[in-house]
C-alpha cells in the first residue's frame, strides 16, 4: 500500500519507518540536513521498538497519492503543509497526528476535500540528528474524527504499532494535552523530563501546571479521556488534593517513561533552533482559560520562559524557575 508521511520528524519518522518495515511503499516529506539525510541513507530507527533501516522516497513535497496519509509536522506547520499537498490528497484518508486542540479543524481547512482522522502518538520518540529517530518509550496511537476513515487507517497503523479508535476524541486531546505538560519545563532548563521530575521543586511547578489545566478543561465541560493511565477520576482527583500529594502524578508519569532520557519534543525543537509548540501546549491552556475566564498564571509563566529560551538561546536555571513559579502561585488563585 501507498502511504505519505507529511513531516518525517520524531513521530513521523517513526511511523514511516515502521510502515517501511512491514512492506508498505512510503514516500515522505522532509527539509534541509533531514530530507538529504533521508534521501541519502533511509530512516534510521532505534530504540525499543527495535533497529532497522527504512529505505523511503523522500522529497520537500509529495510526488504522487498515497491511499494513506498521516501528517506528523509541528502544529504551526500542519495547515500550510496540507494546503502545499492538497492536490495529492482528495478523497485520501488523512491522519493528523497532532499536539494541541486544533489538529482536525486546520487539516479540515488546509484539505477541504480529504477525509480526516485525529491522531495522538503517546509513544516518546527523539530526533537529535538528520536522518535518525529514536522510540525511548512505547505507547498507544489514538484515533478519532470520521469513524470510517478512523477504521481503515487503524487497520493500517494497527499492524505496526499499538493503536486504539476512541469516540472521545476531544477528551483524548485534552488527556494528552495534560501529558505534554512533560515538555515545557526540559525546553526551559534543558534537563530532560526524568530528571525534571526528579528535582522537587520543578515537580512541584509541573503539577501546578497541569491543576491549571485540569481546571480549564473542568469549566469547558470535557470529560478526559482515559490515555496513558491517566482518566478523568484521576485527573479531577488531583484537583482536590493538595499539591504535596498531587506531585505523585508526575513520578507516576515518570515510572513509565523508563530510564532512557527523553527531552521532550519542545527540547528537541530548542536544540534544533526551531520554533516550538509551545502556544499549542500550554499557550492552549492559557488561550482557553482566558476564555473561560479561569486564571492560569503558571501555564502562562512557562510560556513566556520557553519564548525567552528561543530568542536567548540560554536555558534559565531550575532554582531561578522554581522561584518565578512560586512568585506566579502566589500571584495566582488559591489552591483548590
Amino acid at each position: 500500500m501507498r502511504v505519505a508521511v507529511i513531516g518525517a520528524g520524531a513521530i513521523g519518522g517513526t511511523i514511516a519507518a515502521l510502515l517501511a518495515r512491514a512492506g508498505h511503499e512510503v514516500q515522505v516529506t522532509a527539509r534541509g540536513e533531514h530530507l538529504a539525510a533521508i534521501a541519502r541513507g533511509g530512516i534510521r530507527l532505534s530504540g525499543v521498538w527495535g533497529e532497522y533501516v527504512a529505505r523511503v522516497s523522500a522529497a520537500g513535497l509529495l510526488t504522487r497519492s498515497p491511499d494513506l496519509a498521516i501528517v506528523a509536522t509541528k502544529a504551526q506547520d500542519a495547515r500550510a503543509a496540507l494546503e502545499a499537498n492538497a492536490a495529492f490528497l482528495v478523497g485520501i484518508p488523512v491522519v493528523v497526528m497532532q499536539n494541541g486542540l486544533e489538529g482536525i479543524e486546520n487539516a479540515r481547512q488546509g484539505a477541504p476535500q480529504s477525509d480526516i482522522v485525529g491522531g495522538l502518538a503517546l509513544y516518546a520518540a527523539s530526533f537529535l540528528s538528520p536522518g535518525q529517530v529514536t522510540v525511548t518509550a512505547g505507547g498507544s496511537t489514538y484515533l478519532g474524527g470520521e469513524l470510517l476513515p478512523s477504521v481503515y487507517a487503524s487497520r493500517i497503523l494497527g499492524a505496526v504499532m499499538p493503536t486504539a479508535i476512541t469516540g472521545n476524541f476531544e477528551g483524548a486531546q485534552w488527556t494528552k494535552l495534560i501529558v505534554n505538560h512533560v515538555n515545557a519545563l526540559p525546553a526551559i532548563t534543558g534537563l530532560s523530563v526524568q530528571e525534571v521530575v526528579s528535582n522537587h521543586g520543578l515537580r512541584l511547578a509541573m503539577t501546578e501546571s497541569m491543576r491549571e489545566a485540569v481546571r480549564v478543561g473542568d469549566a469547558k465541560g470535557i470529560a478526559f479521556e482515559k490515555v496513558q493511565g491517566l482518566s478523568n477520576g484521576i485527573l479531577r482527583l488531583l484537583l482536590r488534593l493538595p499539591v504535596s500529594i498531587g506531585q505523585l502524578l508526575p513520578l507516576l508519569m515518570k515510572r513509565r517513561m523508563g530510564k532512557r532520557p527523553n527531552p521532550g519534543s519542545t527540547l528537541q525543537s530548542i536544540r534544533r533552533g526551531q520554533p516550538t509548540e509551545i502556544d499549542y501546549l500550554n499557550g492552549a491552556v492559557v488561550y482557553h482559560g482566558g476564555l473561560l475566564g479561569v486564571p492560569t498564571p503558571v501555564n502562562e509563566l512557562l510560556v513566556a520562559m520557553v519564548h525567552e529560551v528561543e530568542r536567548s538561546h540560554d536555558f534559565i536555571t531550575p532554582d531561578d524557575v522554581i522561584a518565578q513559579v512560586k512568585a506566579a502561585v502566589s500571584r495566582g488563585p488559591s489552591p483548590a
